[in-house]
């Protein structure tokens, strides 16, 4: 076993980290406005094509940069140290557009490839969060194509997209299906825009969908596999979320190991008192062991003939673990930073406020433990164990 970076690993840290301090220039004003205006966003843009990184979950010969799951979250891992969600802005199509016929993929995905369109993914309703198969948007089949009625909440980078992938019960029997709906077509109402605790460089707003015709052509999939399809987006999600709260962890972790050198109180640095001591080191252990197992699981993800059930509960425990023990370490940060650390203009406060929801969306903390206990119930402890040579 060899637990260390190619060089080809290294060069896309690397790659990354100085995309990082490129987009990290715009997180103040992104906190300040709530977002950032048309120029800052082209200008992100560029310098993300320049990068070389855009697409890295698509396949080189469609645009993309074709990286391995273990590629990407090493990627993601650095981009995750933004604040105001401008990790977000670095675009990754859905996995689920890599089912796209080919002349979908000509129309949706290329276009996002390149960062000429944004897609976003319409799931969540009013009564269908972590049960996702309680629908009540419909989809009626008319002549041509499908009518469809009902709302999405919660469609992150939905102000922002222009088209969006819509999951709604199709047909008399309900079968659950994946539409490509463009944002502009006739009945679509983005209806209300919550605020959240976060800042987010995009949006999470709310849908209604009244009597939208969508061609026969754009069933993305076939007929019933909608949910197939998310769950296959929500495993490589998962291990992107658990990448992403590990970079931030470790950034808030370098900038409280800063401060608590820098800061003296008592005649001291504060570094030099032994319960601030202690906040560092089990922030240490929590990003170390994280890190290690997220990779791990990653580079598992990648290879050939992996079991696909085992592989979900694998990445529910390195989204459960990693979201959760990063919400543990910018506390320990904030609390270092002291009033300071309650402060918008300081980052340790923005990871505080953005790392929170990484224990609720794409499946809950509780979700998670679902999963991963269903596992050992069915199938016992395999998921445990390195795979086999």
């Amino acid at each position: 076993m060899h637990v260390r970076y190619t060089e080809r690993q290294a060069g896309l840290k690397a790659t990354a980290h100085q995309l990082y301090k490129t987009i990290a220039a715009y997180e103040e004003q992104c906190e300040e406005n709530n977002g950032l205006p048309p120029e800052a966003h082209a200008a992100v843009g560029r310098a993300v094509l320049d990068s070389g990184l855009q697409a890295v979950n698509m396949p080189a010969e469609w645009g993309g940069a074709g990286l391995s799951i273990l590629e990407q979250a090493i990627v993601q891992e650095e981009l995750g140290r933004l604040t105001g969600a401008l990790w977000d802005m670095v675009w990754r199509p859905a996995n689920a557009l890599r089912f796209c016929t080919p002349q979908q993929r000509e129309r949706y995905l290329i276009p996002v490839i390149k960062g000429e369109r944004r897609d976003c993914y319409a799931v969540t309703e009013r009564d269908a969060g972590s049960d996702p198969q309680d629908l009540s948007t419909t989809a009626t089949a008319v002549d041509g194509g499908w009518r469809i009625n009902g709302e999405k909440w919660f469609v992150t980078v939905g102000d922002h997209a222009d088209f969006i992938i819509l999951l709604a019960a199709a047909g008399p029997e309900g079968a659950p299906t994946l539409f490509l709906v463009d944002k502009d077509e006739p009945g679509i109402t983005m209806t209300r825009v919550p605020r959240f605790m976060h800042t987010f460089v995009y949006e999470h707003p709310e849908f209604t969908f009244t009597d939208v015709f969508v061609p026969a052509e754009n069933v993305l999939g076939e007929i019933g596999q909608g949910y197939d399809i998310t769950r296959s987006w929500f495993t490589e999600e998962r291990l992107m979320i658990a990448a992403r709260t590990i970079g931030a962890a470790e950034r808030g972790l370098d900038l409280a190991r800063d401060w608590a050198i820098g800061r003296e109180q008592f005649g001291a640095p504060i570094a030099s008192f032994q319960l601030v001591q202690g906040m560092l080191a089990d922030s240490a252990v929590d990003i170390a062991v994280n890190r290690a197992y997220t990779h791990q699981v990653a580079w598992e993800a990648d290879q050939p003939g992996t079991d696909r059930k085992s592989l979900h509960a694998k990445a529910a425990m390195a989204k459960l673990s990693a979201s959760e023990a990063s919400g543990r370490v910018i506390d320990r940060c904030v609390q270092i930073f002291g009033g300071r650390g309650y402060d918008r203009s300081y980052a340790v406060e923005r990871l505080y406020r953005e790392l929170r929801v990484d224990r609720i969306w794409e499946g809950t903390s509780e979700i998670q433990r679902l999963i991963i206990a269903n596992e050992l119930i069915k199938r016992g402890t395999g998921c445990l164990q390195l795979p086999q040579a």
